[in-house]
């Protein structure tokens, strides 16, 4: 068995209907089996597997998929539509295939999905310092602009005023 990669991992996750999800066509060779025998395992207890945690792929997400991997390995004639797991549909998969190496895999996948969520999120913390900057730096703004116009006043040479020449009456 090849060692799957955290990296690996990471380019068989999609993102449809706004959900990071792996599709079943990814899964099967991750886990060394055929598609049609994980697909069979998923409907043999598909009480497991609700709409949250799993859904088939409808024929314009699957060409739009398809025109975006350019590298697809899914070729030929397709009788169905590939399904798209979750992150807790690729965890209850860990309950119904029980091989060494489907364990494994579901720990790596686990993993990425673990990593992913941790750079989303300091990439949010990063994202809401820099808004919490820029209004402070608006605020300091105003107060250098008034302080550049305090000076340009004390630069400006002061009126003149014209004294009168000759006697006051």
């Amino acid at each position: 068995m090849e060692h799957i990669t955290i990296e690996i991992i990471e380019k068989k996750i999609y993102l449809i209907r706004n959900q990071k999800v792996m599709l079943s066509v990814d899964l099967a060779e991750l886990y060394g089996v055929e598609t049609r025998a994980l697909n069979q395992a998923v409907k043999r207890n598909i009480e497991r597997f609700p709409e949250d945690f799993m859904f088939q792929l409808n024929d314009n997400e699957f060409q739009d998929l398809k025109s975006q991997i350019v590298t697809s390995s899914w070729g030929g004639m397709r009788r169905a539509n590939p399904y798209a797991f979750t992150e807790q549909g690729i965890a209850m998969l860990s309950s119904i295939l029980k091989s060494g190496r489907a364990i494994k895999v579901n720990i790596e996948i686990m993993r990425t999905f673990v990593k992913i969520r941790k750079i989303i999120s300091q990439h949010k913390d990063l994202a809401d310092k820099l808004a919490q900057l820029e209004i402070k730096t608006e605020k300091h703004d105003e107060d250098i602009k008034a302080i550049i116009d305090a000076i340009r006043q004390l630069m400006s040479p002061p009126e003149k005023t014209k004294s009168k020449i000759g006697f006051i009456k």
